[in-house]
């Protein structure tokens, strides 16, 4: 039994030794606890839209807005007709929303962010991957309240941000450091949207490359996978694992669709242009004038109140759509419903959101594309049925392209798509018309606080240092290394000091042995106590002041690993031999040179960019 215990406690030492020591160890870890948390944050967050959408929109107001087959959770008889509640139950959640955010999070006003998807990139670039749980635990819970009573945002952009806060908040409890709080921050991001669209590879990638334009966060995807993997399962041990659009058909690719999908891809570059130039107008030329000058709740509720009296007589505007979207895949609106639908959506999206009401731009994206892609391939088969068989593949396409372009996202939205329907057979048209909606759109974007790419990002500053000088080696600057005077170590102190100190500005000393081999190093600061102690000079040698543990460097050796030597070691300069088999000492190289060579670098890539 003792044998047991002792077997039992080493492993959990060696355990604890590999969390501490290896930090994608300890990240894998974490993102398995993450994922449990955000598939049952994700759990709660779905279950109370969908019942505040049941009780509020079908029974009060009596008003029947048709869900997704396979999300339709509660069923009912529906209520007597009263559409004028709707107006009033958003004027309400606006009203609270403002009142709330003021009171509490103030500093969360939404004056440059879009949704809780921009909050989470906003907080990776500038706030070292921090975000407060109360900003957390009151946008979600208005999200609930905004979505459920008929506002036109999407959960993707709440759940994104509760996933987020989720792992930012256990990195700050664990004590983590930045870099590692930033990536379990996107690892619960990623959790969190791969539990809502039941879709965890789509989840996890969007996760991580909705921050940049054209790059990707490639450290946190393993833990953003695994993090997704276990929010789904959660997500679905719970809901069933049945897709979204439970009723539609297998779709196929025919290579005769090409040149439609080419004007399907051309159409969403300008519809995601003119639905993104719309959001910011609306935000910025309407609501954030009169925020400043009546203040958030007035703002909140004014926006509550359009949206509220669009969705009274538009019901097709209210909340997320999915279930419009799934009629328009299995044709069941004419191509004027849509056009209606796609440009009545864009405004009710813009007033809900430019209003700073909680709520996400992801889903309202993805209905604006699925109507335009239902708009080419409509006609595109009343014209063409012998090219264009089955219009609802368009709307497919047009949901991942769309938002590719619109959102600046180019893998996460068409694998998406795919787990939505449980279907790879459109993903050649997936991926062609989203990578011309990307170059089309490449300089818009939904989210305020995307950046280019890693170059851009604070949170990468000091790797970018480090990334540079890895690809320059210390050969090229061998010319700038400073002349070195080597010290046999049999050398009295005092005539070191007499024949080579008095003539030299030399801070550091290699020591070399008879054969001329280096055995050791000191610099100014050893013999210091010694300078002005004749009794001493005169007893001591070289070797007895010298360092015999030399860290030296290489001319094949990067810039990088010799300024990580001088970092560790916290000295000035290093010797630099010939070769690793007893070769001989060129020069000292400096700390000081390698900054100066990478503001040469700096100012060149900035020359070259300009």
């Amino acid at each position: 039994m003792d044998s047991i215990i002792f077997k039992i406690k080493s492993l959990w030492s060696s355990i604890k030794e590999v969390y501490r020591g290896i930090s994608s160890f300890r990240l894998m870890m974490i993102s398995i606890i993450l994922g449990i948390l955000a598939g049952l944050g994700a759990a709660l967050f779905f279950l109370g839209i969908e019942w505040t959408k049941f009780k509020l929109i079908h029974q009060l107001a009596g008003i029947a807005v048709p869900g997704p087959s396979g999300e339709e959770i509660f069923k009912g008889k529906i209520g007597p007709f009263r559409p004028w509640l709707i107006p009033i139950f958003t004027t309400l959640v606006g009203l609270i929303t403002g009142i709330l955010v003021k009171k509490f999070i103030p500093y969360a006003q939404q004056d440059h962010i879009t949704d809780g998807t921009d909050t989470i990139t906003r907080a990776f670039h500038q706030n070292e991957g921090r975000i407060n749980p109360l900003v957390t635990f009151l946008k979600g819970l208005t999200a609930v309240f905004t979505i459920g009573s008929g506002g036109s945002a999407g959960r993707e952009g709440p759940i994104t941000l509760i996933g987020g806060g989720i792992g930012s908040y256990l990195g700050s409890l664990l004590k983590l450091s930045p870099k590692e709080r930033r990536i379990l921050l996107l690892a619960g991001a990623g959790g969190g949207l791969g539990a809502i669209f039941r879709a965890p590879l789509g989840g996890a990638i969007t996760g991580v490359e909705i921050i940049y334009k054209e790059d990707f966060e490639s450290e946190a995807l393993l833990p953003a996978i695994i993090s997704s993997v276990i929010a789904y399962t959660v997500f679905t041990l719970i809901y069933g694992n049945h897709p979204i659009f439970l009723e539609i058909p297998h779709f196929y690719f025919n290579p005769k669709e090409l040149p439609f999908y080419l004007i399907l891809a051309l159409f969403c570059s300008f519809c995601g242009y003119l639905y993104v130039k719309t959001f910011f107008f609306i935000k910025y030329s309407i609501f954030q004038k009169i925020k400043k000058r009546a203040g958030l709740i007035i703002t909140c509720g004014l926006g509550g109140l359009i949206m509220g009296i669009l969705g009274m007589f538009m019901p097709f505007v209210l909340s997320g759509g999915y279930g419009y979207l799934e009629m328009a895949i299995l044709g069941k609106l004419s191509l004027l419903t849509m056009v209606c639908f796609m440009i009545a959506k864009t405004i009710a999206t813009s007033v809900t959101i430019g209003s700073e009401m909680s709520g996400g731009m992801f889903a309202p994206t993805l209905f604006v594309g699925g109507m335009a892609g239902g708009i080419i391939g409509t006609f595109a088969h009343t014209h063409y049925p012998q090219l264009v068989a089955h219009p609802g593949a368009f709307v497919l396409v047009g949901m991942a392209s769309f938002f590719a372009g619109a959102g600046s996202a180019p893998i996460g939205p068409f694998i998406l798509v795919c787990e939505l329907t449980q279907d790879y057979g459109l993903l050649a048209p997936l991926m062609f018309c989203s990578a011309i909606c990307i170059f089309f759109n490449r300089k818009i974007s939904i989210y305020e606080n995307q950046l280019d790419n890693k170059f851009q990002s604070p949170a990468h500053s000091g790797e970018l240092f480090v990334d540079i000088l890895s690809n320059h080696k210390v050969e090229e600057l061998l010319d700038e290394l400073d002349p070195v005077y080597v010290v046999p170590e049999d050398m009295k102190f005092s005539d070191f000091k007499k024949k080579i100190f008095i003539n030299t500005t030399q801070y550091s000393f290699p020591v070399v042995d008879k054969n001329g081999r280096l055995t050791g190093i000191f610099s100014s600061s050893d013999f210091r106590h010694m300078l002005f102690n004749p009794e001493i000079e005169e007893l001591v040698i070289i070797k007895d002041i010298a360092v015999s543990d030399v860290v030296v460097t290489y001319p094949d050796e990067s810039l990088n690993r010799a300024l990580d030597k001088l970092t560790q070691k916290n000295i000035d300069a290093l010797p630099v031999l010939s070769d690793k088999e007893d070769g001989e000492i060129l020069g000292l190289l400096r700390r000081k040179s390698i900054i100066i060579f990478y503001n040469k670098l700096i100012e060149k890539l900035k020359s070259t960019k300009l």
